[in-house]
């Protein structure tokens, strides 16, 4: 089986998956509805509420996005379908690179559907800020990227969904993805440590179409290395038992 192929066939795959599209695309989507639609004239840290909300789903989605591509690995290997896939000629790069791909794919469905709903509930940004906002996101999405992969060469699939859905849950709720959860003190300066944090904070940069401060990039670079060690250590090991 080619690269090309087989990416090809993991986008299908991961498109066709209805309830996936419930949670990473419709359940952020509702939430953002919901919560601001009706307090549009609001503001949150000197940040219009539309568009911290919007910051905030827009986190929550793709993180859930790229990090399901755990779920599928962990599938993979409870049917004995990655082993088969070794004996072919496709590669570890190329394997772990379609699950990747096919998780931001969907990111990317949650960027643009989010957007357009902030768009309609009065988000306005220029054409650089709104750039600045979606290159900030996507870069923030490396580690989960990465602990996706991890988580589904470590866990089971019976596991899998409450591990998932818990670990998404807290890091967008330390994150601030629903609001800050604090201003200052220690429970501030963990949530600063988590990358879900930069995340919704690409929103508050957008404004001035300026990037993060060193403090998130060292937080999204360190993560990023983290992760994508423990995705090579769980690989690695993983193969190692077929």
């Amino acid at each position: 089986m080619s690269s090309l192929v087989y990416a090809q066939s993991e986008l299908k795959r991961t498109f066709r998956n209805f309830r996936f599209f419930i949670f990473s695309l419709g359940f952020p989507l509702a939430l953002y509805f919901l919560i601001a639609g009706p307090n549009r004239h609001e503001k949150i840290g000197g940040i219009p509420l539309p568009l911290y909300f919007m910051t905030g789903m827009m986190a929550f989605g793709t993180m859930i996005a790229v990090v399901s591509s755990g779920g599928r690995i962990a599938a993979e290997r409870q049917l004995g379908w990655n082993r088969q896939l070794r004996i072919t000629p496709l590669r570890a790069p190329s394997y772990l690179g379609a699950k990747v791909a096919s998780g931001y794919a969907m990111a990317a469905s949650s960027i643009l559907l989010i957007s357009l709903a902030g768009t309609l509930i009065g988000v306005r940004l220029t054409a650089g800020e709104w750039a600045t906002l979606v290159a900030l996101v996507l870069i923030g999405l490396i580690p989960f990227a990465a602990m996706g992969i991890a988580i589904g060469h470590l866990v089971s699939v019976d596991s899998l969904g409450p591990l998932m859905g818990g670990l998404t849950s807290i890091l967008a709720l330390l994150g601030g993805a629903w609001g800050p959860i604090a201003t200052s003190g220690a429970l501030h300066t963990v949530s600063e440590a988590m990358p879900s944090y930069w995340l919704v904070e690409a929103g508050k940069t957008a404004l001035g179409g300026s990037v993060w401060p060193l403090t998130g990039w060292l937080v999204i670079g360190v993560w990023s290395v983290a992760m994508t060690v423990l995705a090579a250590w769980a690989y690695r090991r993983d193969t190692a038992k077929a």
